[in-house]
């Protein structure tokens, strides 16, 4: 959950990939962590959202997507509850502090998928089997 938390992630996949039921999945998780899968899932994404509104100049909608939600709506109530400030509150918060924020290009650059030489179409370059 903490490498794929932008994914759509469901229950049922997590507990396929724990090779356990639902019930068990959710009541194992549950036990050892504290709180349901989806109630871990979304903290994370709002942790990261945390993180990418001190630190890049893209809006909050870039940064709801890119944390893998898919409602602005739901990321900025779920956002307001578990940190006590909207995200642009929260941004205006940390950008008193006069840390300059890194342009979102440089970001969406940097973050873009590295093409595969052995998956390439361009005639003269490997391709796999």
């Amino acid at each position: 959950m903490d490498a794929h938390y932008a994914e759509p992630l469901d229950v049922d996949q997590l507990a396929a990939v724990a090779g356990c039921s639902r019930y068990h999945f959710m009541h194992e998780f549950s036990a050892a962590y504290g709180e349901s899968p989806k109630a871990y899932l979304t903290r994370r994404r709002i942790e990261r959202a945390q993180d990418l509104l001190r630190a890049v100049n893209l809006t909050v909608t870039e940064i709801c997507l890119l944390v893998g939600f898919t409602s602005l709506g739901t990321f900025s109530r779920r956002f307001t509850e578990l940190t006590g400030r909207s995200p642009t509150e929260y941004r205006k918060a940390f950008r008193r502090t006069g840390v300059p924020a890194i342009p979102g290009c440089y970001l969406m650059m940097n973050t873009r998928p590295v093409p595969d030489p052995a998956h390439s179409d361009k005639p003269g370059e490997r391709r796999g089997d």
